[in-house]
């Protein structure tokens, strides 16, 4: 850690990162954070000027550089975000999220369709005639006159804003967080034929990249490429996603291969070492390194316009244009400063990277091979070449797993076994079927693909795919629904720190600290495990026209519900087992009207409409499945402290029940409003 902190370009990105975190966490008013920036610039320089002594070498110029670096950060994320813009649509007095607005829109992102939607991301352009600027997400129905809107298309359209839901059960993905980080807050839902194009000619970097994918994979259906063969080639060569079925990123997220499918550092790496192998030549001539590496930057972003100019590319490219910068410059370079530089001026332009699973995932694997890659490797010597350089690739793979797998496990509870046996088959082909993928991509637009390549790269992808889905077949490789927390997953990373330290220089004070990292991963776990089984909760989970009721005592979970409702709650229900580390569950078919949990008596009524109860007064009344009473009544006989109606009672009924609660002054919960509600001791 001594060894790091003396690098200038460590310390900046830490204190860059600390102020961003600060930044999103606390929210300050842009003249605020320009006013602290602005009074500490001068502050800093007038003691640098005015000191008696070497300023840069005393504690007061660390400190305001510190905090200089500290509130660059925090003005990076403030001035960075719509919602402090003067034009965002949300701060204009015509904004509204119950009336019809006017709106032009700009497609900025195709994404992913679903069942029912096509889905786009879009910037406002104007707001009932006034310019604006801001995201939001852009739902239209799918229906036989439908088409996926182009990046750059604009159009008209009146539409009411609906703001973006928090998930409805505990542990779920949060959808909201997610589209918060890419700066959208809003979404709207719209029909094909409330759609008015206005210009589909004008065009961004982004359209031009987006037009050309577009002619690219014209000219591939043409010869013959379709399904899982060209999603997996728009995947590989083109940065997008969109085509692949769920079923094939099933199988690479369970041959743990899905980083093969999105173009990042792995991609991007294997293209530098091509183009530097090929334009080694160019080393013998003068100017000649610097002439290769102004071709190697410039093919590189070339390859990420036309990807789409994805998060993940940007940072891949950003990444390997400092290391190319690095590799070719006459001085001797530090691979971690290299990275270091990369990483603080892609959070300068894009401070929300920091909360980006795949570019928090992408540095960890990088640092992890480039530090502890070669302490792996000078395990063994290999003499034999094809030995060692399998042996080599072994040890790249497995660095890089070291350093993401605690992450992996907190962000996906999964650890799929055969990753190195994946990765070990899949990666030295890589590079062959990128290479050859570009040239098929040539041959296909220039109209003179011969048939013979096509059936041969054909069976390459298609080969690639059946060695992903028997990989992802063997179940009992795949370990999945982990209970891994942020305390765990931190302790676990100060094991792999000190261990890897002590493999550095053996000592005592070092095994030390490995020794007390593994204590605190037992305390942690022992500690964890205690909290679960002295957890006890009443939840009314939110389902869409059924009810789930559960009880949890510890470890185990009591549902009553049907097995039929249970297999289409299976994502809930998963994220709530994860998340709280339940590993039991009880399915009751039989209805249970009366719930005795922690002193509350909670009464369920459903469709029927049965309240009377003998000498039980209820704390608590759950309605479920329209049952047809009077609200009235049932509060003033049975007196709840709280009346709670769950996702299978009709809308309109719930909003009766909710204006007679408030009349009555009787606390109410809809889960279908507020999500599921949950009571613990």
């Amino acid at each position: 850690m001594r060894k790091f902190w003396k690098f200038i370009p460590f310390q900046l990105t830490l204190f860059l990162l600390i102020g961003i975190l600060l930044g999103n966490y606390y929210l300050l008013k842009p003249e605020v954070v320009i006013y602290c920036l602005v009074f500490l610039v001068f502050l800093f320089f007038g003691a640098y000027f005015y000191t008696n002594k070497p300023f840069k070498n005393t504690l007061v110029f660390s400190v305001f550089f510190y905090l200089l670096t500290i509130n660059v950060g925090i003005a990076t994320v403030t001035l960075n975000k719509h919602v402090n813009k003067p034009l965002y649509f949300e701060n204009q007095s015509e904004f509204s999220t119950s009336e019809v607005q006017k709106i032009v829109l700009s497609v900025t992102k195709v994404l992913k369709p679903t069942t029912y939607l096509n889905k786009h991301e879009a910037v406002v352009v104007q707001l009932n005639s006034k310019r604006v600027v801001g995201k939001v997400l852009v739902n239209i129905q799918k229906d036989s006159l439908s088409k996926v809107l182009d990046v750059d298309y604009k159009f008209l359209t009146t539409t009411v804003f609906k703001a973006i839901s928090e998930p409805k059960n505990p542990y779920e993905f949060n959808y909201k967080n997610y589209l918060k980080n890419q700066q959208i807050e809003y979404q709207i839902y719209l029909k094909s034929n409330e759609i008015l194009l206005v210009d589909t000619t004008t065009r961004t970097l982004k359209g031009v990249a987006s037009n050309i994918r577009k002619v690219i994979n014209e000219s591939l259906q043409r010869d013959g490429f379709k399904g899982n063969q060209l999603a997996v080639i728009n995947a590989l060569l083109l940065g997008q996603r969109q085509q692949i079925s769920y079923d094939l990123m099933q199988s690479y997220t369970g041959a743990g291969a899905i980083h093969i499918l999105a173009v990042s550092g792995l991609h991007v790496g294997i293209i530098l070492l091509i183009l530097t192998f090929l334009l080694k030549p160019l080393h013998q001539i003068k100017q000649g390194k610097l002439v290769a590496s102004i071709l190697i930057v410039v093919a590189l972003w070339i390859f990420a316009l036309i990807a789409g100019l994805s998060a993940s590319v940007v940072r891949a490219v950003t990444m390997f244009t400092a290391i190319t910068i690095g590799m070719y410059s006459n001085r001797p370079t530090n691979m971690y400063n290299t990275l270091l530089i990369s990483m603080f001026f892609l959070l300068i332009f894009h401070p929300n990277y920091i909360f980006d699973v795949g570019f928090q995932l992408s540095y960890l694997a990088v640092f992890s091979i480039v530090w502890i890659q070669p302490k792996l490797y000078q395990l063994i010597e290999i003499d034999n070449w094809l030995f060692n350089k399998l042996w080599q690739l072994f040890t790249v793979s497995m660095a890089a797993q070291i350093g993401v797998l605690p992450l992996s496990l907190y962000y996906f509870h999964q650890f799929p076994g055969l990753f190195l046996v994946s990765n070990l088959v899949i990666i030295p082909f890589l590079g062959i079927i990128l290479i050859t993928g570009v040239l098929i991509i040539v041959l296909s637009v220039l109209g003179i693909l011969p048939s013979f390549l096509m059936k041969i790269y054909t069976f390459i992808i298609q080969s690639l795919n059946a060695f992903v889905e028997w990989i992802s077949n063997q179940e009992f490789f795949i370990i999945q629904h982990i209970t891994f927390s942020i305390l765990v997953m931190l302790t676990f990373y100060a094991f792999i720190l000190f261990t890897f330290k002590w493999f550095e220089k053996n000592n005592f004070y070092r095994l030390l600290l490995v020794v007390s990292s593994i204590i605190a991963i037992q305390t942690v776990i022992i500690f964890e495990k205690y909290k679960l089984e002295s957890a006890h909760s009443f939840i009314v989970f939110n389902k869409s026209k059924e009810s789930i009721v559960g009880v949890r005592n510890g470890n185990k979970l009591e549902i009553q519900s049907s097995s039929k409702v249970i297999s289409t709650f299976k994502n809930p229900l998963k994220s709530f087992l994860v998340g709280t580390g339940i590993d039991s569950i009880v399915l009751q078919k039989k209805k249970i009207n009366f719930i005795e949990f922690n002193g509350e008596r909670i009464f369920i009524v459903d469709s029927l409409g049965l309240y009377q109860l003998n000498s039980i007064q209820p704390t608590m009344v759950v309605l479920r499945q329209s049952p047809k009473v009077n609200l009235n009544r049932l509060i003033l006989f049975l007196k709840p402290n709280i009346i709670i109606a769950d996702g299978s009672n009709y809308k309109s009924y719930v909003e009766q029940w909710k204006q007679t609660c408030v009349q009555t002054k009787t606390p109410f919960y809809s889960t279908m409003q507020n999500g599921a509600y949950k009571f613990s001791d």
